[in-house]
């Protein structure tokens, strides 16, 4: 019986390339930046354009349930905007808003 279930050794390694990305990038093969990059999620509030917003828990009112509210101006409901930032981006965002990244 053979075993069907043994590694091979890969492509790039057998053509004597440096590393699999040397491989990929001689052969044309381009990578989506969104599956490599983590994204970052930041809420906005619609009305006044602050992150500073926050969900309303709320115990027993269950009709509220899912509304957002800005700290900044009071505005609250469900249609939050919301802005995604790649790693980068989000650093710079948050030394120019003067806060200490993660």
């Amino acid at each position: 019986m053979i075993n069907k279930s043994k590694l091979s050794t890969p492509e790039w390694i057998l053509q004597e390339f440096d590393s699999k990305e040397d491989y990929e990038k001689s052969k044309g093969v381009k990578k989506s930046k969104k599956k490599d990059e983590k994204i970052f999620k930041v809420k906005i509030c619609p009305e006044c354009r602050s992150d500073n917003v926050s969900i309303v828990l709320t115990g027993e009112d269950v009709k509220n349930s899912g509304e957002w509210e800005c700290k900044k101006c009071k505005w609250i409901g469900k249609e939050i905007e919301e802005k995604e930032l790649s790693g980068k981006e989000f650093m710079k965002y948050l030394s120019e808003k003067g806060e200490e990244g993660i």
